[in-house]
């Protein structure tokens, strides 16, 4: 993210992938995320601007998505979460 606003100076998957897994480790890696927000704050930005853009943010209030949860790829393990 070479001072865009987008992975690849335009939106792309690679936005999207990177919102998916910003997300993914919060919720994780919720306290270590924390520690580490201020370290990247673009990428954090641009999960944000991501997660607003209309027609994502109306599959993610959508029954149809799936939320993390302990089956899928990111669970929570607070042991780890130092």
């Amino acid at each position: 993210m070479a001072g865009g606003r987008h992975a690849l100076g335009r939106h792309s998957y690679v936005d999207l992938s990177l919102f998916q897994l910003v997300r993914g480790l919060e919720y994780a890696y919720p306290k270590a995320m924390r520690r580490q927000a201020r370290r990247i704050p673009r990428l954090h930005a641009l999960a944000e601007r991501v997660e607003q853009r209309p027609n994502i943010a109306a599959y993610l209030g959508s029954p149809r998505r799936v939320a993390f949860n302990t089956q899928g790829i990111f669970r929570h393990y607070p042991e780890l979460d130092g």
